[in-house]
């Protein structure tokens, strides 16, 4: 599914990605258009990125390229994790074959809040962005949303949000740049940045979804956000609003599970039960996460739809988003909006229903 708008000199353009809808080649002839344009600058902000060849070769040469051309190339990645990895399944960038290329490169560490965004900068004046990484298993066996803005006013917001992180390494200093709005084309968007925004954006989010008069549709691995589980069940309560989404089932799980035996947010577990078994969520039955591999087939987009308004990129809807690095594109565009609820709806339809916390 792809929604492709352009303007006087300026592009929107979001497309989907569905477990097994695509090639890997596909989407990284995508990303390597994306580098090919580059004359100046590529920014890259990616929290995983591995793309063994052939696939990796069709990014790899178009960045070598560019950087023969004279484009200067930085990339900051995550490390370092500590988070749990059945919830927060843990990056696998290689730094040895990143060095390889022409590139420089910064390390940013992931502790105590990742570095979670996946994003390129073109020229500070175009954005590949989204919630998918840099991955196979991203390309191919994920459900994920991608957007590319050719807008100067977006390229800047994005660019000084790289500056945050290339500058002083360090999470929690960056995602203060403000969610000022501009146009492309028809749609009105807003960059959106955490963990600076990370709460405003939560609220920002929970209140497009309260005040939708026809509907909401969301897609996200796992939804423990306060604001977001507290107005979805004021809307589960009212039993008339046109309300549905997908999560990811073994993911949700395991926020059951921690929530249990923390202690510390166990009055949420209520909250999430409510919200998953009232209202029509599914939950995709992927693989669950192992350290010795295997197929990493989660349900992984991060998309709230809610009536004419689309939140789409790396943000989930959990309060660990409002504290990690992010990116969230508001956009106000009706037929994106109708295209992209569209898209929650027929994932959701793959899937059996959601359900609450396993009886002990």
């Amino acid at each position: 599914m792809s929604d492709d708008r352009e303007g006087a000199g300026e592009a929107l353009d979001v497309w989907t990605l569905s477990d097994g809808g695509q090639s890997a080649g596909q989407v990284a002839e995508r990303v390597a258009g994306f580098v090919r344009a580059a004359s100046e600058s590529l920014d890259l902000a990616l929290y995983d990125v591995r793309l063994p060849d052939p696939v990796g070769s069709t990014v790899a040469d178009e960045l070598r390229a560019a950087h023969e051309r004279g484009v200067s190339i930085r990339l900051a990645y995550n490390v370092d994790s500590e988070r749990p990895p059945a919830l927060h399944p843990p990056p696998e960038t290689k730094p040895e074959i990143l060095e390889e290329l022409p590139i420089e490169t910064r390390a940013i560490p992931g502790e105590p809040d990742l570095m979670h965004h996946k994003y390129a900068v073109r020229d500070g004046s175009a954005v590949l962005t989204g919630s998918a990484n840099w991955t196979i298993d991203s390309w191919t066996r994920q459900e994920n949303v991608m957007a590319l803005v050719e807008n100067g006013h977006v390229g800047e917001r994005y660019r000084a949000n790289f500056e945050e992180l290339w500058s002083t390494r360090q999470v929690e200093r960056s995602g203060f740049v403000g969610p000022d709005p501009t146009r492309v084309g028809e749609a009105e968007v807003r960059a959106w940045f955490t963990p600076g925004n990370g709460e405003e954006l939560s609220q920002r989010i929970a209140g497009s979804i309260g005040g939708a008069r026809r509907r909401v549709r969301i897609a996200s691995p796992v939804i423990t956000s306060g604001p977001v589980l507290a107005t979805l069940n004021e809307l589960a309560g009212r039993g008339r609003a046109d309300v549905a989404g997908v999560v990811d089932g073994p993911q949700v799980a395991t926020v059951f599970e921690q929530w249990a035996e923390n202690g510390v947010s166990e009055w949420k577990i209520p909250l999430l039960a409510k919200a998953l078994t009232e209202l029509p969520f599914s939950a995709k039955p992927s693989t669950p996460w192992r350290p010795d591999g295997g197929v990493h087939d989660f349900m992984h987009a991060k998309l709230t739809v809610a009536d004419d308004t689309v939140f789409l990129g790396s943000f989930n809807l959990s309060r660990s988003g409002e504290q990690n690095a992010e990116n969230m594109l508001e956009i106000h565009d009706p037929a994106l909006a109708e295209s992209l609820a569209g898209f929650v709806d027929e994932v959701r339809a793959r899937y059996p229903a959601a359900a609450g916390p396993a009886r002990g």
